[in-house]
Order: structure tokens, then C-alpha cells, then sequence
């Protein structure tokens, strides 16, 4: 069913800044009216006052298929996402093997087609096998379907493969997304440096490896001319760089992703292996700073971070555990956590996950817009719910949320109007 009126709904639209009482009218899987035409015949969906708002825009998540079906599958990731409210997401490249090829690329286009409630769009490798050392073929990952470039959770450390890289993705109308991190300072560390980390006896990366990358890599945005896109940025001097690139007018964006705003490096205590991120959990003060730069709009587009891993990768002692945390369904009610804790207007927070990354992307979506297809999710913003590993959908259950209470929840979600998920 493809055809839908729903009525007396919140209707959010950060895009346009509508906030307002009033009804959806879905014809043909697409927005047809946001003012409560008369559909006679048509079935209804009484809201009962909830939110309804664009689905998410979600611009980094690993889904482990092709090569570790055993973390998470396409089709359990999208099963996960709808419950979250996503309709679309970024899949990283780093599956086995990597998406360097181009029939990589279409293939996993095509699985989330295949899902019915999840656009996938790929990121090409910047490099091949995610070396770090050859770029790959830009022109002909682009034409499959790459919506941009990275090497997911490794540096290019290299300072001119990186250059190349700007260069490259720029001459293709794209850009490359950077793990901001000094691999030489990180290399071995599992926490961040510092007071916590000496005390459970825990290798450190010191804080300066994230400013250190994101200092370079501006650098070379400005000689190449390149768009530098820093992912899951957590550092407030990290941070200072960006805002001040930004500034200068250069092409430099970043993301972040929940922990990183809502949990700090107490969370590792007791050596909880599900706390075990990359990069790791940071000092209250660096939390802080994340948060301002979510209030002053450093900070594009908020991430899920999704890095499936199961029981054999994570219970293990804290230094074999495997770093990664499970994020498609909590990302709205974290992200929600700063409405409620009065850091961010509700359209601001929703911009985070909707209309500012597709505007990155490039992609139409994100927004209520007559014609455009009816992605959308409906949201209850008072619904009180507690994450609990083993009880979340999808295969991934390491979150490193488990026990946090939350306020705000995913109710219904809907692909080119046909509800994916109802809860």
C-alpha cells in the first residue's frame, strides 16, 4: 500500500522549518500534499498527535555483509534502520572484499533495493583494499553508484595519497571521508590518554592524534582544492580547526556520532568492552565540546557510527575486545537526548540526521516535499523506552548504550510510503 493519508500528526520538516499540526497525503509511494487534502476512498492513519518527520539520513554505518554475515546481514541491518527511522544509508566500504570494484558497488545498491525499506548508497574505497597506498578508480566507482570516498576506519596516512585523493574526488564532483586519527600516535592504544586510562593499566592515544590528522588534512584541502569530510570528530581542538577551515571558506565538514555527545570515558570503566569505540570515549570536557559544536553548527550531520560485532568479538578482555559499537536503532532517541536536555531546538536536532546530510550527500531526500518519495518516519517524542542488549533488532547487540534510558522512540516507518515498520 503505497497510498495514505495520515492525519492530526506533528508534521517536522527541518528543510523548510515547518513545525506544525496537520496531515500527510501519500499518492504513489510520493508526497502528494502536506495540507490535508480530502482523499476519499484513500486509507488513514490517525497519528494520534505524534511526530512525522523526514526518514533519516544516515552517512556511516558498516553492515558486515559481504564477508562477516555472522556480525550483521543487509537484510538484518535494514530490519534494525527501519526500526531506528532510516530510509537511507551511507555503507562503508570496509567488507570482504572491499568495495573497490564497481560491481561491488552496484551490488550492494542493489541489496538494499532488495530490502524494500533501505536505500544503501555505497562509499567507494579511497583506496584499493583500503591500503592506503593505490587510489582507486574514482571515474568508474562514481558512474556504479559511489556517493563518495574513505578508507572507513583506517587513516590515509599518507600524506600525498591523501593529496591525490582531494585531487581525484574533486575532479568527480565528490569527496573523501577521513578517520581523523595519527595512525603512528594511535597505533596500539585503546583509550584515551590520561588519568582513567593510567589507572585500569589501558594503552593510551593521546587526544592530540585527532587534531594532528584533521590540522593536515585541512592543509591539503586548502592546496588541492579538495573537499575534506572528517567523520566521528571528538575532540574539541579537533573541532576548533574545523570551525576556523570553515571560516576561511575552505571545503571541510565533519561529522560525529551519539557516544560521543551523550557518554564519556567513564563509560570503559570496569574494562566494558561494550564502551570499546573508535576512536575511544573522551573526557567529559571533550564531550562538552562536542556538544557546542553541535549548537553552533560545526558540526554537519550526526552519524549512527553502526559496527556490528558479536559475543566472540566483544567478550574478551578489554584489550582483545573488538572496538564498535552497534548504533541504527538508537540514533534518533540519542540524538533526542539533547532536545530533551536543552542543548537543541527539535528541528535542529532533526536537521542533524536529515536534511544536512543529504545536502552533503547531494542526494533528494531528507525533507517533506511535495513530489518527493514518502520516506518518512513517525516518532512519539514522550515515549520512554531502556536499551538493552539482546533485545534490539537486527543481529548486532553491542551497544554502548546498553542500560541508558531514553525519551523519544520510533513508532512507524515508512519507504516510498509502504510502512516498514510498526511498533
Amino acid at each position: 500500500m503505497t497510498d495514505l493519508l495520515i492525519t492530526n500528526a506533528r508534521l517536522l520538516d527541518p528543510a523548510t522549518g515547518l513545525d506544525a499540526q496537520g496531515s500527510l497525503l501519500i499518492r504513489d509511494g510520493k508526497i502528494a500534499s502536506l495540507t490535508g487534502a480530502p482523499a476519499e476512498g484513500l486509507p488513514t492513519l490517525d497519528a494520534g498527535g505524534a511526530c512525522l518527520a523526514p526518514g533519516l539520513v544516515d552517512m556511516r554505518a558498516s553492515l558486515g555483509e559481504p564477508g562477516a554475515e555472522h556480525r550483521e546481514t543487509i537484510a538484518s541491518a535494514a530490519r534494525a534502520a527501519a526500526a531506528g527511522g532510516i530510509t537511507t544509508l551511507c555503507a562503508l566500504p570496509d567488507t570482504s572484499p572491499a568495495l573497490d570494484d564497481p560491481a561491488l558497488v552496484q551490488f550492494m545498491a542493489r541489496q538494499g533495493e532488495a530490502t524494500g525499506s533501505l536505500t544503501i548508497l555505497p562509499y567507494g574505497a579511497a583506496t584499493r583494499g583500503l591500503q592506503g597506498k593505490e587510489i582507486s578508480e574514482y571515474g568508474l566507482l562514481r558512474e556504479a553508484g559511489a556517493v563518495a570516498f574513505t578508507d572507513a576506519g583506517h587513516a590515509i596516512a599518507n600524506a600525498r595519497t591523501m593529496r591525490l585523493a582531494l585531487g581525484y574526488a574533486r575532479a568527480f564532483g565528490s569527496f573523501i571521508v577521513q578517520h581523523p586519527e595519527e595512525p603512528s600516535l594511535a597505533s596500539g592504544g585503546v583509550a584515551t590518554e590520561g588519568e582513567l586510562a593510567s589507572r585500569l593499566g589501558l594503552p593510551g592515544i593521546p587526544l592530540a592524534a585527532e587534531s594532528m590528522m584533521v590540522a593536515r588534512d585541512i592543509a591539503l584541502a586548502r592546496l588541492s582544492g579538495g573537499h575534506v569530510h572528517f567523520s566521528r570528530v571528538s575532540t574539541g581542538a579537533a573541532l576548533d580547526l574545523i570551525r576556523a577551515a570553515k571560516a576561511e571558506g575552505l571545503s571541510v565538514t565533519c561529522d560525529t556520532a551519539p557516544p560521543y555527545f551523550d557518554l564519556n570515558e567513564t563509560a570503559i570503566t570496569g574494562y566494558r568492552s561494550y564502551a570499546k569505540l573508535s576512536p575511544p570515549l573522551r573526557p567529559e570536557a571533550e564531550r562538552l565540546a562536542v556538544v557546542a559544536a553541535l549548537k553552533d553548527g560545526t558540526i554537519d550531520a550526526v552519524v549512527s557510527d553502526h559496527q556490528p560485532r558479536d559475543a566472540d568479538d566483544k567478550r574478551l578482555p578489554f584489550l582483545q575486545a573488538e572496538a564498535g559499537g552497534a548504533g541504527l536503532a538508537t540514533l534518533l532517541s540519542v540524538t533526542l537526548a539533547r532536545f530533551h536536555g536543552g542543548d537543541l531546538p527539535l528541528l535542529e536536532a532533526l536537521a542533524l540526521l536529515t536534511c544536512k546530510p543529504a545536502k552533503l550527500l547531494g542526494i533528494e531526500a531528507g525533507a517533506l516535499k511535495v513530489g518527493a518519495a514518502a520516506d518518512l518516519m513517525l516518532f512519539d517524542l514522550r515515549r520512554g523506552w531502556q536499551v538493552k542488549d539482546g533485545q534490539l533488532p537486527g543481529k548486532a547487540q553491542n551497544t554502548p548504550f546498553d542500560g541508558r534510558a531514553l525519551e523519544g522512540r520510533v513508532t512507524a516507518t515508512f519507504k516510498a510510503g509502504r510502512r516498514v515498520f510498526g511498533a
